[in-house]
């Protein structure tokens, strides 16, 4: 019989940091990622000595980045390991890093992600075998061909899927490490040009450079390295899932994304209604509304017209990607999931400034990788 994250050790975040999200620049990624990193100790109030065990979430680097790293925080000889798992690669750093806690294997790890944009080294274009199932087809025009369907299909109208967006930019432009900072009216998003379908350039998510880290420890190490409880999130459940054989026709990203929340419910123990805050993979518009039916935060056809009704705005029923989502936080790859994990911790602390969700106390962050992996984590306030 398995065992759930909830019934082992309790893991809790102690400390978070991000280097802004931004387009490429001559920065090192060791500058970008320590940054990070150095932000997230300071937020704990411990020092790198005391983490035992260390996860990068990186999707573009290449190899070893982990060590010429943090080798300028100091060799203690702990365990380092990479994580690529395309743009799940850090929320599969930080599911590692909470294994670590939980199992009792350490009290402390640290979850980072950092990327710089550049060459993709694509492995399945090097596969060196016919595809028998389809030819290549880029993410976006996926995405537009799901929309058109949506929208044929429950009538929803260019306004209503460009009202992502919209709400999505609003949130950035209070964010001080996102990538786009500026908000945005209907009339600005539905503007050309049109990337795919009826998708146009802001309701695609910009791809740049960037970095995020998360400390996660046990109730010994909060005791003995002085760590204050009242700001302490509890990870709740950790779910990990790859695609299945699904009906003719249906969307597999979406039935992924049900399946994994349907067991990241269940090992938390809550249902989508308690749920206050979520940072979900919005590339693309569609993907926020496709993705918020599939975690059951409203029924079928029903999420685009109650986010244009400003249901999932901050200070809705749910803040839908508060952080500005990856279409204004943006989406560095690498560290994209870690950074989610991030925002909800803020959230949950009331420490979210003029994004903050009022009385957060349950949050969700959902990413998924090339279609073919789905990473949920559940984080719940634990101190007030």
């Amino acid at each position: 019989m398995s065992i759930t994250l909830k019934q082992m050790r309790p893991v809790y975040v102690v400390g978070v940091g991000l280097d802004r999200y931004q387009r490429p620049t001559e920065r090192p990624f060791v500058e970008l990622g320590l940054t990070a990193i150095r932000e997230s100790l300071k937020d704990a109030n411990i020092e790198w000595k005391d983490v035992e065990s260390f996860y990068l979430g990186t999707a573009i680097l290449g190899m070893a980045p982990a060590r010429i790293m943090i080798r300028h925080l100091g060799t203690t000889g702990i365990p380092i390991a990479q994580v690529e798992n395309a743009s799940a690669s850090g929320s599969t750093a930080f599911r590692q890093a909470c294994i670590d806690v939980a199992s009792g294997i350490v009290d402390v790890s640290m979850a980072a992600g950092v990327d710089k944009l550049g060459k993709v080294n694509f492995a399945p274009a090097k596969v060196g075998l016919r595809d028998l199932v389809r030819k290549p087809m880029a993410p976006v025009a996926s995405f537009a061909l799901l929309a058109n369907r949506y929208m044929n299909q429950y009538g929803t109208t260019p306004e209503q899927l460009a009202a992502v967006a919209v709400k999505n930019h609003k949130n950035g432009s209070m964010n001080p490490y996102a990538q786009r900072q500026k908000e945005r009216t209907l009339e600005e998003v539905l503007a050309p040009p049109y990337i795919a379908g009826p998708l146009t350039r802001l309701q695609c998510c910009p791809v740049g450079e960037g970095a995020a880290s998360v400390i996660v420890a046990s109730e010994e190490a909060v005791a003995k390295l002085g760590i204050d409880a009242s700001r302490l999130v509890r990870v709740t459940a950790s779910v990990s899932r790859s695609e299945q054989l699904y009906a003719a026709g249906e969307n597999h990203d979406s039935e992924l994304t049900g399946s994994t929340i349907k067991i990241a419910f269940e090992q938390a123990e809550i249902a989508a209604s308690d749920l206050d805050v979520v940072e979900v993979h919005d590339a693309f518009s569609i993907e926020e509304i496709l993705y918020a039916e599939a975690m059951g935060l409203c029924g079928p056809g029903e999420a685009a017209g109650l986010i244009t009704a400003g249901e999932f705005d901050i200070g809705g029923r749910c803040a839908l990607s508060p952080s500005g989502g990856l279409l204004s936080m943006g989406h560095p790859t690498g560290p994209t999931g870690t950074g989610q994990v991030v925002e909800v911790t803020r959230q949950l602390r009331g420490e979210a400034g003029p994004r903050q969700q009022p009385n957060a106390r349950m949050g969700l962050t959902h990413m998924v990788g090339v279609g073919a992996v789905c990473v949920v984590h559940v984080l719940e306030k634990v101190a007030g």
